[in-house]
């Protein structure tokens, strides 16, 4: 019985720390910041704490609201082989395709993101403080996660191919382990997006492609590890948990060339111009003078 608690235990924190993860989401809309031009930069360095903080909400009512969980991914594979010319990228049009039932169900990861683009415009155009923040962090969260290679793929956590987990390996443990020591975040300045639309699909498309290596790099390093150095025991805040050994993380971000970084570095780069492009769209407004700050 207690053999039973103790695996029961471990499966739950393996799903709470693998759940970018939280660390992930909070350290790109932190750094996002940094990528802001002067008239912006101010107003969020202000608020950099909630921006990172609540870059994390997405996912913390992903099983409250049944329509959030759509929001994260795009299941692009079922949609036929890249560039998957078949799917339209205007929403309208592929709903009147293939239904709304069918594309809420294989996500809708790049519409969202456009939707909520539209809904931070029109926050700073209302000058709204509080709007403008939460929608901030959480455009953040759903850009993020279309560049991740594994929410653009039905394998989204190896569940097909007998690699449960990766999905959080690559999101998850590789920044924890090693984006502090060894990611380069000199990344530049936010750049105004002329079409928000084809941008996002454009890396939603490069995480589809980058899919099939995600899965088949792991499982072409596990032939090469025994199972007990591809995992180990970790505490993590007075509870063990079973977890991808540094061995084995470090040896798969190699064989990767940097794929981990280099797309977080995109995904911070991403969510700045995103929130750049939205204050330019609604007229610039000086942050200054803004309202609703509850």
């Amino acid at each position: 019985m207690k053999k039973l608690i103790l695996s029961v235990v471990m499966v739950c924190v393996w799903q709470q720390v693998f759940c970018w993860g939280f660390y992930g989401h909070r350290k790109i809309n932190y750094l996002a910041v940094f990528l802001l031009p002067p008239e912006m930069i101010n107003f969020y360095k202000t608020h950099i704490e909630f921006l990172a903080e609540h870059s994390v909400d997405p996912d913390k009512r992903r099983y409250a609201i049944p329509e959030e969980g759509a929001r994260h991914y795009i299941d692009i594979d079922h949609y036929g082989q890249y560039p998957y010319p078949e799917l339209p990228h205007n929403y309208d049009s592929a709903v009147a395709k293939y239904t709304v039932d069918t594309i809420n169900a294989y996500g809708i990861v790049p519409w969202w993101v456009q939707t909520m683009l539209s809904r931070l415009t029109f926050a700073f155009k209302e000058k709204n403080q509080a709007r403008i923040l939460k929608l901030s962090a959480e455009i953040g969260h759903y850009i993020a996660d279309a560049h991740v290679p594994l929410h653009a793929s039905h394998n989204h956590n190896g569940q097909f191919t007998g690699q449960n987990g990766i999905h959080g390996f690559w999101e998850s443990r590789i920044p924890e382990l090693l984006a502090d020591k060894e990611f380069d975040f000199w990344i530049g300045k936010a750049e105004y997006i002329k079409k928000p639309g084809d941008f996002i699909w454009a890396r939603v498309l490069e995480s589809g492609a980058a899919s099939d290596t995600v899965l088949r790099f792991e499982k072409e390093l596990t032939q090469s590890f025994a199972s007990d150095a591809k995992y180990s025991f970790e505490n993590r805040n007075g509870t063990t948990i079973r977890t991808y050994s540094t061995a084995f993380t470090k040896a798969y971000n190699d064989k990767l060339q940097g794929m981990v970084e280099r797309r977080m570095r995109q995904s911070i780069f991403a969510v700045a111009s995103f929130w750049y492009t939205a204050w330019v769209n609604a007229g610039q407004p000086d942050l200054k003078t803004l309202t609703n700050k509850e």
